[in-house]
């Protein structure tokens, strides 16, 4: 009897912490109205809204653009909280990408006819127009005979079932199944729009997050939002580690996000010549031979960077750089391109940076 009653004052199952929820989850737009920098896409679905006829329907773009968000918010805002159960599947076409989970889970779900509307417990009205929706996260790692099964379910159960595919390459979605989608293009976030939304999260935290750190955050992610909310987070918790809180400086988000510091990076780049105007590099001097290169790489690998970072870094450097010549960046970016095939294709890392570091050091002293 002791047990029972125990078992009943526990908490519910998949009741979850706010505060251990990942932020990425937990300020996951609600409404489509709440997805940052796409407007296009956002003005046509919110005309779908008032319509409710909705097409299959192809997103695509880089990481962290909120494909995924907007599709889920679209679904929450035709369905409601008590309906999104029953008429929504999302599946991540990357696990379950074999012709056998297309013939049937999706077709399974795709054929039932949807059920009868249940009123929303919250007070609000919702659409919840007579189809369901079946969204294909990662549908670009679906192979050609998953893709092309697919098809006929598609056409087979338009009239009561939606389809949304979301992928990074559209290219990878064969012919017969992006001409039956209404395509709509992520582009990555602008800066303005990545950090009024991290401005606004780091509010939301009551954490302290100087305009240098969203700088950062802004440059490392490089447009995916998701990244940057997931730095942001780590370095909140890295910060709240200590008694007192330490301020999160940029330096903790280069190092969460596993980029070399800006100082090393151009510290590097001043050794092999190429002079630096926005950074320090007072009492950099230039190496003159093969003996100096090996022992400035070798430092540089003994602080265990990542050699395909680095070289990532370098390019930026070089290709942005005002005063080398157009010869000296495209022998230099060459040389780089040489060295990420081979780490690719698994080479020494030490070795790679060595080689760039020769022939970029040979193409910007000659």
């Amino acid at each position: 009897m002791a047990f029972f009653q125990q078992s009943s004052r526990e908490p519910a199952r998949h009741a979850v912490d706010p505060s251990l929820q990942p932020w990425v989850e937990k300020y996951r737009p609600k409404t489509i109205e709440d997805v940052s920098a796409q407007e296009h896409t956002v003005a046509v679905l919110r005309r779908t809204l008032t319509s409710t006829n909705l097409p299959h329907m192809l997103f695509y773009g880089p990481p962290g653009t909120g494909k995924t968000s907007t599709i889920l918010a679209l679904a929450r805002q035709l369905f409601g909280p008590d309906n999104f159960r029953s008429r929504v599947l999302e599946l991540n076409a990357s696990d379950e990408r074999g012709i056998a989970i297309v013939r049937e889970k999706i077709k399974g779900f795709a054929r039932q006819t949807p059920r009868a509307q249940v009123v929303s417990s919250d007070g609000n009205t919702y659409p919840c127009p007579p189809y369901k929706i079946i969204i294909l996260d990662e549908a670009d790692s679906m192979t050609q005979d998953a893709q092309a099964a697919l098809r006929r379910i598609m056409e087979n159960y338009a009239r009561i079932t939606r389809f949304c595919l979301v992928c990074n390459y559209v290219t990878r979605i064969i012919d017969p199944l992006a001409s039956r989608c209404s395509k709509f293009r992520f582009k990555p976030l602008d800066d303005t729009s990545t950090s009024t939304r991290l401005a606004s999260i780091a509010k939301a935290e009551h954490i302290d997050v100087p305009e240098s750190v969203i700088s950062t955050l802004i440059n490392t992610s490089q447009g995916d939002l998701r990244r940057s909310i997931t730095y942001l987070q780590s370095a909140s918790r890295l910060a709240n580690s200590t008694s007192p809180p330490t301020p999160i400086t940029p330096a903790d988000i280069q190092e969460i996000a596993g980029v070399v510091p800006d100082e090393a990076v151009s510290r590097f780049a001043a050794a092999l010549g190429i002079e630096s105007n926005d950074m320090d590099v007072d009492g950099v001097s230039k190496v003159k031979g093969f003996d100096d290169i090996r022992r400035k790489v070798k430092g540089i690998v003994r602080e265990g960077y990542s050699a395909s970072q680095l070289l990532t870094q370098l390019h930026d450097v070089i290709v942005e750089h005002p005063t080398l010549t157009a010869r000296q960046k495209a022998q230099s970016a060459l040389a780089l391109a040489e060295a990420d095939k081979a780490l690719c294709d698994g080479a020494d890392e030490e070795l790679q940076i060595l080689e760039v570091a020769l022939n970029v050091h040979k193409a910007v002293t000659s």
